[in-house]
């Protein structure tokens, strides 16, 4: 693979994410990034999270599904505390650049990239001869979303890290064959104790939208009643909470549930084991449920209330693109004259 050309100094910070609407949302897509999402806000960034309707096609989608999920996605950012006036939020489909950038970099991308990423070999399986094209070249989608607006910066879990060093990669690549420096090699930005939640049935697994059971998760749609019941089945075992972190290191269930109270509590890991070090889990699954029903509540109410007027969540997303497409058709364009495209220019 290419190596990256650093430019560290010639972009400004710009952060982009997004999430992709196939299944109802979790209390790990929340910790792990909408919460996060929310207090870039606060930190002077100019943020872009949009919602990938074009990366969920890669596998077949019933249309009146992907457009519902694609609303109850938009609804889950406002809801989490994503302000359309602060970010620009919008869906994917709506800004041609993805699209467009996308195939220029699939010409600039190498086919073993493609298969040597964890992620098809992990949704494909043994069949991927009938994989969509589209599912092989998901990572240079990714890598177009993410360059279209020279975004220097990605919240992603650590399991999406793989997808951003490969659009490194081939941001490098196209600055080295077209002899410019134009396009930021983007860091992921990893931070915060839940990172990555793992499933209530296996703490060695992530906790996904897409697992066969529902016990495995709390969903954002979830009712107080159901998130009380998923935390009191949740995997444990028969020891109680050790006095210090280092007890945890061989119990990934019981870590898993101090992660997820830590991140809910804006605590550290380390600090929940203190406050409750001698605990069973009878006493502390009731404590960590009204800490995810007091969070988790108003964010199903704001999502249900939202949801209500799919037509006011289509304006915010339309008008989020209209601001999204200003920032990359520009980009799109200098990237078309750098490789010889003739575009017609209005005078």
């Amino acid at each position: 693979m290419a190596e990256p050309v650093q430019t560290p100094q010639a972009f400004p910070t710009r952060i982009f994410s997004g999430i992709q609407p196939s299944g109802s949302l979790t209390l790990g897509n929340y910790l792990g990034a909408l919460k996060r999402f929310a207090q870039k806000q606060d930190e002077g960034i100019e943020t872009l999270y949009c919602v990938v309707d074009l990366h969920a096609i890669t596998v077949w989608q019933d249309p009146a599904t992907l457009r519902r999920q694609t609303r109850e996605v938009a609804a889950a950012y406002i809801a989490s505390g994503i302000d359309p006036k602060r970010s620009i939020l919008y869906n994917q489909s709506q800004v041609r650049a993805h699209a467009e950038l996308g195939w220029i970099l699939n010409c600039v991308a190498r086919i073993g990239w493609m298969y040597r990423m964890t992620q098809f070999k992990d949704k494909a399986g043994a069949n991927s001869e009938n994989s969509s094209l589209g599912l092989l070249a998901y990572p240079s989608l990714m890598a177009a979303d993410i360059l279209a607006f020279k975004a220097t910066h990605v919240p992603v879990g650590e399991d999406q890290k793989q997808h951003i060093e490969l659009t490194r990669d081939i941001a490098a690549k196209f600055n080295h064959d077209y002899g410019v420096d134009f396009f930021p090699m983007p860091q992921p930005l990893i931070e915060g104790p839940a990172t990555r939640v793992m499933s209530l049935r296996d703490g060695t697994k992530k906790m996904s939208k897409s697992d066969p059971s529902d016990q495995s998760r709390i969903n954002l749609t979830d009712d107080a009643d159901t998130i009380a019941k998923k935390i009191r089945k949740a995997k444990t075992d028969a020891e109680p909470l050790p006095s210090s972190i280092e007890g945890l290191a061989e119990r990934p269930d019981a870590r898993n549930l101090v992660n997820i109270y830590a991140a809910l509590a804006g605590m550290s890991p380390e600090q929940v084991v203190a406050e409750h070090a001698g605990a069973q889990f009878g006493t502390f699954k009731p404590a960590l449920a009204d800490l995810a029903v007091a969070t988790i509540g108003p964010i199903t109410a704001e999502m249900n209330r939202l949801l209500a007027e799919p037509d006011e969540i289509d304006a915010i997303l339309g008008r989020g693109a209209e601001r999204a497409d200003a920032i990359a058709a520009p980009i799109l364009s200098d990237v078309q004259d750098i490789v010889g495209m003739i575009r017609s220019r209005q005078v």
